[in-house]
């Protein structure tokens, strides 16, 4: 696996590779990676002929009062972890190779990022928004493996590849959990042991929820309410916010339709730590024949 740090490294090395009829894959990533930052990276080797890793810690999708400072890092575990992988190149930028005193472009995106987590965190996807982009110039990749933890990135991403015509293929692999079910995130670092347990509760709401939609319940405030009532039996945790929507756009509808593919979103916090977690299933469809 190379190291690479410079944007025009990168990118003459990718066109190369491009030149050569390769077909490259991208697992854009903040780093400390997990096992679920890993299946991205297989998915990805058996997608394209060459991946590339990104870890780059993006400060446009922080606030000031997140936790850019904080954010977990070790590149040297990440990179022990890689070279585990079929990882052919990692990608590894400082703040000012990626943004450059002179930097002045921003983009401003409208719709699905102004609602549920836009909501919480107004600017982050537009900061996502741009450094997606900047890594898919860069790493002039085919395909982009993104996971559905972070459901509304996915959507996101989607949308920025529609709108500005962008030449590359968005995986979406499936969410890689703990053996509690809590969804593996690298802010799950700052939970406790305690707070660690508390946090499958999560996944039993999803779950309870989900076992209501197969047997035929279709009524949004109702299949919210069954994830609210869980969450809200253990008094530690502090809701943001509940929402099931339609999987495709997260319209917010009152009553979902026979054979439909509806996401369940949660955020919530645990002490310091926010967690978010989502759920696809689809309205069963032989109740209603």
């Amino acid at each position: 696996m190379q190291i690479i740090t410079k944007i025009s490294e990168m990118q003459k090395i990718s066109r190369e590779l491009r030149s050569n009829g390769k077909k490259i894959a991208v697992v854009p990533t903040m780093g400390y990676l997990h096992e679920g930052h890993l299946s991205l990276v297989k998915i990805a080797s058996e997608l394209a002929d060459v991946v590339i890793t990104t870890i780059f810690v993006n400060p446009k999708q922080f606030a000031p009062n997140e936790d850019f400072d904080r954010y977990p890092r070790d590149f040297e575990r990440d990179k022990k972890a890689l070279e585990s992988q079929k990882c052919d190149y990692l990608f590894y930028p400082e703040i000012n190779e990626m943004y450059p005193k002179d930097f002045s472009t921003y983009i401003q995106m409208q719709g699905i990022t102004k609602v549920f987590e836009g909501e919480s965190r107004p600017t982050h996807f537009d900061g996502v928004a741009l450094v997606v982009l900047k890594l898919f110039n860069i790493t002039k990749a085919d395909i982009a493996v993104f996971g559905q933890k972070d459901y509304q990135q996915t959507l996101v991403v989607k949308q920025l590849v529609k709108d500005l015509n962008l030449d590359i293929q968005i995986v979406v692999a499936p969410i890689v959990r703990e053996a509690n079910g809590l969804a593996m995130s690298s802010r799950n670092r700052y939970l406790t042991e305690k707070e660690r347990e508390i946090a499958s509760i999560i996944f039993v709401a999803l779950e309870e929820a989900k076992r209501a939609i197969a047997s035929g319940e279709r009524r949004r405030k109702i299949i919210n309410s069954i994830v609210m009532s869980t969450l809200r039996s253990v008094p530690e945790i502090k809701i943001d916010y509940v929402h099931t929507v339609k999987a495709d756009n997260l319209e917010i509808v009152d009553e979902f339709l026979p054979g439909e593919e509806i996401v369940i979103l949660v955020a919530c916090w645990i002490g310091r730590t926010r967690l978010i977690d989502n759920s696809t299933t689809k309205i069963p469809i032989s109740e209603f024949k």
